[in-house]
């Protein structure tokens, strides 16, 4: 226990969460409300008076690795003593009552729905008043792993249905956050020295059209671009019906926006994403992507893949690597097909071989690091902005350049510079997807 601000002892709560970055502004927020209510926060679960475990259950192998949290948690000596363990996020939510009827190490377990109740439930778990900070008291708290960045959500949920995705059943039906939540966040963030915020969602292009009056992610991005003018500003996650002229037009004219496409595919052949219940072709995406280089020259391009839908056939597959060989991405992650309860996919006929899904993958992978390394390479001569983000542990200084996103992309290693400071480099070299400016 702890002193609060009123000189009585509160507990101290430890947070260990899995899964991506939108499950780390979760958390973040989670954080503020117990601050606010009095509560404090540690590092360490294993002196923490109550440990939460934010869970990710997207696929599989994320919930497999989440009850693995959860139980090394449980084996904490303050846990095993009786301090709260409380789980929540993803896996409650997707699951239910059929989780906290199997999983009886945890005391509590908040859903995404309820995080907001955060306070509430640990209050009743270590049996304490909830006590309120005044507004001047209370504090944002950061997430972020440096101060050079910080995520901000800009909506919840998805409409889509994808029939291979459990994020509708999890996260609920899209709702986008208001403007001036959102704005608040960013300027929240921006006081505390941070240097980028990105902006991500589930869904990102599809923010403002389900207000009243409908607004759209380039009236967004635009307003906070010109309000924040000294920071960078990155969208995540964008799915190909979102590049719109407006959204294009935003990025090209404010500099401040980063000129980085986020563009998740999944696949290319029409008869698959059919069945993914998605929309697209390989000619539309190749359109598509001459449609962002006329707007946006500039343009760094990054998707995501699936390999080893049910039904893939030998010849689609091909097609999906000779689209990959032809380069038009700077990045590209790839995923082999989870089969997930409760899925429309998972009842399909002509499921693929786990080790066939691995192998298909780990090919894709294989030739987008073989196409992207000389684009990488091609940024070689170029000057550019650099947000300064750390050290490794020798000392050697790294940042990253409007064309790497936060943990994904690689680093761009440094001469000199303060972390958060803004240095500009020429790139003199590059090893697959690091860089190094001078």
């Amino acid at each position: 226990m702890t002193e609060n601000f009123e000189g009585a002892h509160t507990p101290a709560v430890a947070f260990i969460t899995l899964g991506c970055a939108k499950n780390e502004v979760d958390t973040a927020h989670m954080k503020t409300r117990l601050v606010q209510a009095g509560f404090t926060l540690v590092d360490d679960p294993a002196c923490a008076d109550a440990v939460v475990v934010n869970t990710c259950s997207f696929i599989q192998s994320a919930t497999e690795e989440s009850l693995e949290a959860v139980f090394d948690a449980a084996d904490l000596p303050n846990v095993a003593a009786g301090a709260p363990l409380v789980v929540a996020g993803c896996m409650p939510a997707r699951y239910g009552d059929d989780l906290a009827e199997e999983l009886i190490e945890a005391r509590a377990f908040v859903p995404c729905s309820r995080e907001d109740d955060i306070a509430q439930v640990l209050a009743e778990a270590l049996e304490v008043p909830l006590l309120l900070k005044s507004e001047e008291e209370a504090v944002v708290v950061e997430e972020s792993l440096t101060n050079s960045f910080a995520y901000v959500k800009i909506s919840d949920g998805c409409d889509r249905f994808c029939s291979y995705c459990t994020i509708p059943y999890i996260r609920g039906r899209y709702h986008s956050f208001p403007f001036k939540n959102i704005r608040a966040e960013v300027a929240a963030h921006v006081a505390a020295g941070v240097g980028e915020i990105v902006l991500i969602a589930q869904d990102t292009g599809r923010w403002g059209t389900d207000f009243e009056e409908p607004l759209s992610l380039a009236h967004l991005v635009a307003a906070l671009a010109e309000e924040f003018s000294d920071t960078w500003f990155r969208i995540m996650y964008l799915q190909p019906e979102g590049v719109t002229d407006a959204y294009l037009d935003a990025v090209a004219t404010h500099p401040n926006v980063c000129s980085y496409f986020d563009i998740p595919l999944q696949h290319i052949d029409a008869t698959i994403l059919r069945a993914m219940n998605r929309t697209g072709s390989r000619a539309e995406f190749e359109a598509l992507i001459e449609r962002i280089h006329a707007r946006v020259p500039d343009a760094t391009l990054r998707t995501t893949l699936i390999a080893g839908f049910p039904g893939e056939t030998e010849e689609q597959f091909e097609e999906l690597c000779d689209f990959v060989e032809e380069g038009l991405f700077d990045y590209v992650g790839v995923f082999p097909y989870s089969r997930e309860d409760g899925t429309r996919a998972a009842e399909l006929p002509d499921q693929v071989d786990d080790d066939e899904k691995a192998d298909r993958a780990q090919r894709v992978r294989d030739l987008a690091d073989t196409v992207s390394a000389p684009r990488i390479a091609a940024r070689i001569g170029r000057e550019m902005d650099v947000l300064v983000e750390g050290a490794e542990e020798d000392g050697q200084l790294y940042g990253r350049a409007m064309c790497q996103a936060p943990e994904v992309d690689g680093v761009t290693y440094l001469p000199s510079g303060e972390p958060g400071e803004m240095v500009r480099v020429r790139i003199v070299d590059t090893l697959l997807y690091e860089m190094e400016g001078e």
